[in-house]
């Protein structure tokens, strides 16, 4: 027997985007519920499991979590990287990692939803309208307005589009940004500085790494514009909480659009709650039903494939 587990499925979706019965002699259990931080709590729950499916970085699995799971032998991720994985680890303990392929354009419209619902003050009009009120929203229009891009990759790149649809200037940076790559999109190559300070609206589009980290802070929230707006679907360590905290909370930035966090899933006490000028959704930018049947069907392909002792999509091969 085959004993799967699937980790983090908060929406009970996983059973029904994939045929798991097809699996020769699996027996399949779902953990709907984040399974927390505790590591030896975690081994416990997951002893008796030899196949893990993971959703990205939701638990993560570092080499001091695999060293305690002494029955796995296959780790399945979503997406063919993540970085909450010690591949090395797992590859050292004799555990496979294979991973699946993703859809690249969730997060870019996520990050265009947050934009809207943001300048059109969505949020204060649909609490307005089903509390018998009219009009209490105030927005602001984007033609003509600056659209900030930081990360011009594939999801940043699709992002500039939308704004330049909307008659938007769209200028962008990162690190190793090219005036080539600028050219390509159809956007202009700024300094950071010159970014922060004049954009109406900053997008983040960046991979999550050490140079990265910490790259939105105190200098940048200080740079913006009163009356500018920053979104947030990379993920959260890039945009410094307490900075931006500070920034909502003094009213430095018009708000902010969130769908990352440094902790998640985010306490449910967390500050950020409390903001009227942030709009805030749970990790969401990926998950839509399309993403969903791709990735669980692939990590189904990736379990039969390895019982038949041929892994596909294996990300710590030897």
């Amino acid at each position: 027997m085959t004993r799967i587990a699937i980790l983090d499925d908060y929406q009970n979706k996983a059973l029904g985007a994939a045929d798991w019965d097809s699996i020769p002699g699996a027996d399949v259990t779902v953990f709907n519920e984040f399974l927390g931080h505790d590591e030896v709590e975690i081994a416990n729950t997951l002893a008796p499991f030899n196949v893990l499916i993971a959703m990205r970085e939701r638990t993560r699995f570092p080499a001091s979590q695999i060293e305690l799971l002494a029955n796995l032998e296959l780790l399945v991720t979503t997406g063919m990287r993540n970085l909450a994985i010690d591949m090395d680890a797992a590859r050292a303990q004799d555990v496979d990692v294979c991973g699946t392929d993703m859809l690249g354009y969730p997060a870019f419209e996520h990050a265009w939803a947050l934009i809207l619902a943001l300048v059109k003050e969505i949020p204060k009009e649909d609490r307005a309208m089903k509390a018998g009120g009219w009009q209490e929203g105030f927005g602001v229009g984007l033609n003509g307005k600056t659209l900030g891009v930081v990360g011009l990759g594939k999801l940043g790149a699709q992002a500039a589009k939308v704004g330049l649809a909307f008659g938007m200037d769209v200028i962008a940076w990162s690190q190793n940004l090219t005036d080539e790559r600028c050219t390509e999109v159809g956007v202009r190559r700024v300094t950071k500085e010159e970014l922060f300070s004049t954009a109406d609206v900053i997008t983040v589009h960046m991979i999550l790494s050490e140079r990265s980290t910490g790259l939105v802070g105190a200098t940048e929230f200080a740079q913006m514009k009163p009356s500018a707006f920053l979104v947030n679907t990379s993920r959260g360590p890039i945009v410094d909480e307490t900075a931006l905290i500070e920034a909502l909370e003094l009213q430095r930035i018009a708000g902010a659009g969130i769908d990352v966090y440094d902790v998640e899933p985010l306490p449910a006490d967390h500050a950020l709650r409390g903001f009227d000028n942030a709009v805030l959704t749970g990790h969401t930018g990926y998950v839509i039903s399309e993403l969903y049947d791709k990735v669980y069907g692939q990590a189904v392909e990736n379990v039969r494939a390895w019982l038949d002792g041929a892994p596909v999509r294996l990300l710590n091969g030897e």
